[in-house]
């Protein structure tokens, strides 16, 4: 309809300006004295007028280059939805190929955990995608609010353009014309008509091109949108890919070890696996003390403990799952030592460096799973394990309270939790006499 009309306006317009032609060329001998003396005036309006045309023409492209730019957005948005849908994890397959290793449970434990790496390498990018998402669909619905407002504007200003136009008709022109003082006055005048005719269309312009920047910001944040709920529910489904595993672990530990005429072997098993455990963080320990002394024959600088409290490794637990001290066994019924405190949190929480010192390990055993140990100086380690992802390497400097790993259920782990030990002079001791319980 505004087309339409302005169309109308500018036809109407064209005729007026061709009906005073004629009466242009009447003035044509008046004296040139007074078109001299209106020159400068007339130049200083030109220059007014080009300036606005050029500043017209800018807004225009910029709307046709945010056009551009929306588009864009939504063909990317259309590419990151195609990528998630052809990027599900298999897990029918991996639950097969893992049938394959339950003969020895600790090449089945170090599979399955490899697979799970798989799949929450895969839920932290979804993560880190859902949030560039929400980020997008926040900009895109100030950027749809904006262009709406303008929108808006451009048509109530048009609106009252046209009333003027449609009220005055082409006597207004022609009054202009006739009302000119002499032959300059009435050019410039005439060439103001033109001007205001061609500011006309260029406005028209500009509103249709901001009415397309309007519906492909609409488009756009709809895109997104889409994207944003198909993300989440790709992580829904990945992370019931993981239960699945960490329940299959569950239960094939579980059928090892209350399987009676096993029970004996399934001991031995796992003390077997705390002496591996001990094995190895008494290795490291012994480096560490080698390293020590190499740093005393050469400048004297090595870690130590100033006596502070520890910070909450597991900051999102949820329970004590398992406290440190001896317990009966929940599956073998025997007695046992249990080394730390099971801290039972969601899967990915962060875990956080209890204190300052620096990282002696980052790996992964099939008993402790993916692990940390830190080293505090004069002989006090901490150590973190069954980790889903480790952020840290070793000889990093971590201090109190960083991230340096995430919540998992990797090695002889059957449940999501964080084991954390302390260990002092070589013997493992209470977390809660560093943590403050």
């Amino acid at each position: 309809m505004i087309k339409r009309r302005l169309a109308a306006v500018f036809l109407l317009m064209a005729v007026s300006v061709s009906a005073v032609s004629p009466v242009i060329g009447v003035y044509a001998t008046q004296n040139d004295e007074s078109e001299k003396s209106e020159s400068e005036e007339v130049e200083k309006e030109d220059a007014e007028h080009d300036y606005e045309d050029t500043n017209r023409a800018n807004k225009i492209q910029e709307l046709e280059d945010s056009i551009k730019e929306k588009n864009e957005q939504i063909k990317k948005a259309e590419e990151d939805r195609k990528k998630l849908k052809s990027n599900i994890t298999d897990i029918q397959g991996m639950v097969n190929a893992l049938e394959k290793e339950k003969t020895d449970l600790s090449n089945y434990v170090a599979k399955l955990d490899s697979d799970m790496a798989l799949i929450q390498d895969k839920i932290d990018e979804l993560t880190e995608l859902i949030e560039e998402k929400e980020e997008e669909i926040s900009q895109a619905e100030a950027d749809l609010m904006e262009a709406e407002q303008i929108q808006l504007d451009q048509y109530n200003a048009m609106k009252a353009r046209i009333k003027f136009m449609y009220e005055k008709g082409d006597s207004y022109y022609l009054e202009l014309i006739f009302n000119a003082k002499n032959f300059g006055d009435m050019v410039n005048k005439a060439d103001y008509i033109e001007r205001l005719s061609a500011y006309d269309k260029n406005k028209l312009k500009e509103y249709i091109a901001d009415c397309e920047y309007v519906e492909a910001c609409k488009i756009s944040l709809e895109s997104e949108k889409e994207t944003l709920d198909e993300a989440k529910a790709q992580v829904e489904e990945e992370e019931a890919n993981l239960e699945t595993l960490i329940d299959g672990k569950r239960k094939e530990i579980d059928a090892k070890s209350y399987d009676i005429s096993n029970k004996e072997q399934a001991i031995k098993e796992y003390e077997a696996d705390l002496a591996e455990q001990n094995a190895i963080i008494q290795a490291l320990e012994a480096a560490v003390k080698e390293q020590k002394k190499k740093l005393l024959e050469e400048s004297g600088n090595v870690i130590t403990y100033d006596g502070g409290m520890f910070a909450f490794p597991a900051p999102k637990y949820t329970r004590v799952s398992d406290d440190y001290g001896w317990r009966t066994h929940p599956i073998l019924g025997v007695q046992q030592f249990h080394n730390g405190v099971d801290l039972a949190a969601p899967a990915g929480s962060p875990i956080v460096c209890a204190y300052d010192g620096e990282v002696v390990a980052s790996a992964y055993s099939s008993t402790m799973g993916n692990y940390v140990m830190v080293n505090h100086g004069d002989d006090l380690y901490t150590i973190y394990m069954h980790a889903s992802a480790v952020y840290v390497s070793n000889g990093d400097k971590v201090i109190r309270g960083e991230k340096i790993a995430a919540v998992g259920s990797t090695g002889r782990s059957t449940g999501n939790h964080l084991h954390f030990s302390v260990r002092l002079n070589g013997d493992y001791v209470s977390p809660w006499k560093y943590l403050g319980k």
